[in-house]
């Protein structure tokens, strides 16, 4: 299948690709619930997925990327917003959906923050990513892509790098490899802590990743006693910053009681 070229954009064009890919959404993502794709492009995805899905949307951008889709499929289907800006607790009338897609990789960490904030509404998501990105995403603690969004993402989903993706399967191709992830939001929603804090932490943490949390941390705690605190922050694990996390707001209630 050979794809139009488009200013700036590479088009999977990679048949037995294509074909991995929709496999993997029809096994991972119920039939019975709402689907959003993020970034169709010219709708290699979209053709086969909109076949299965009754509750299908895609979301696209790109007026010209529209025009194509829009002959293929019911233009009901389709949404011309852009996907960081729209509405996605009433995408599909406040129910619950799939969010699928061959991700703009421009956006990608983007569209990561974006499904965290509608967690309550995105149980599962399938997507490709730029491999750099799909393997930060997916890392865990020791190794030097563990950071900010495997911390962020991991404490409400699972996930999971299922396949990796060469520059020839797509038109052009780019100079980056690609993978295909699969996060799984986990039954359990609560963290155990106040998420906007643990964020909070976590950006700090890294702000200077190579130094010892007993150093970074300061600025929200002086008791940074402990064995975690003598660590860099990629030796971390959700569990221990939510630790941390617990401990900093119960020294900020502590605080306040005192000036009350």
């Amino acid at each position: 299948m050979k794809a139009k070229k488009h200013l700036g954009q590479h088009f999977l064009c990679d048949d037995q690709v294509i074909s991995r890919i929709v496999n993997l959404i029809n096994d991972t993502c119920p039939t019975t619930q709402p689907m959003l794709e993020v970034g169709p492009g010219q709708g290699v995805l979209t053709f086969e997925l909109e076949k299965v899905y009754p509750q299908f949307k895609a979301i696209e951008y790109d007026e010209d990327m529209v025009n194509i889709l829009c002959q293929t499929i019911s233009p009901v289907k389709v949404v011309n917003e852009d996907f960081i800006q729209a509405d996605l607790v009433n995408m599909f009338q406040g129910k619950s959906y799939s969010l699928v897609g061959n991700f703009p990789y421009n956006i990608s960490s983007q569209i990561i923050f974006r499904m965290l904030e509608n967690k309550a509404h995105i149980p599962v998501m399938v997507g490709m990513f730029q491999k750099e990105v799909a393997e930060r995403i997916c890392a865990t603690p020791g190794g030097r892509k563990h950071g900010i969004i495997s911390l962020r993402a991991q404490a409400f989903y699972t996930a999971e790098k299922i396949f990796d993706i060469g520059p020839d399967a797509f038109d052009p191709p780019p100079k980056v490899n690609s993978s295909v992830i699969v996060l799984r939001r986990k039954n359990n929603q609560d963290l155990g802590c106040d998420p906007k804090l643990y964020a909070q932490v976590i950006k700090l943490a890294f702000s200077q990743r190579r130094k010892k949390l007993r150093n970074t941390l300061k600025a929200f705690t002086d008791n940074t006693i402990g064995e975690s605190y003598q660590m860099r922050p990629e030796q971390l694990g959700v569990q221990e910053f939510v630790t941390i996390t617990n401990q900093i707001a119960a020294e900020r209630t502590a605080s306040e009681g005192e000036e009350q």
